[in-house]
């Protein structure tokens, strides 16, 4: 089996805009697609608004030169992620189409597992 991250999008701004009702949904949404893959998730977490982000890149010099905000601006930020174990890509798809992704969308990246 391979692992594979679904990475979740959305844009920042519509969430802060949300009412209460879509957030209540959207969890629920996202306990019942918890529940519905127990079996291929092996882990997963949501992630603060990139304005809490702090950024570590190397200057001109080469040494480590500390930032404060996200990597880059875009409309569209990552959200959380879940980690998921499944045969091959079609199967990883399978499984993020079930994801609630409002506000956004999920790519599927696989996972380079170093031995």
């Amino acid at each position: 089996m391979a692992q594979y991250l679904i990475l979740i999008y959305h844009d920042e701004q519509a969430w802060a805009d949300a009412p209460q009702d879509v957030w209540d949904r959207t969890l629920k949404e996202h306990r019942a697609f918890q529940e519905a893959n127990a079996g291929a998730i092996l882990g997963s977490n949501a992630l603060h608004p990139t304005a809490t982000a702090t950024c570590v890149r190397t200057d001109d010099s080469g040494a480590p030169a500390v930032t404060d905000g996200p990597f880059a601006e875009t409309k569209e930020a990552l959200g959380g992620y879940y980690l998921v174990e499944a045969a091959d890509l079609d199967e990883a798809i399978a499984v993020a189409k079930q994801c609630p992704m409002p506000f956004g969308g999920i790519e599927v990246r696989p996972v380079q597992i170093f031995h």
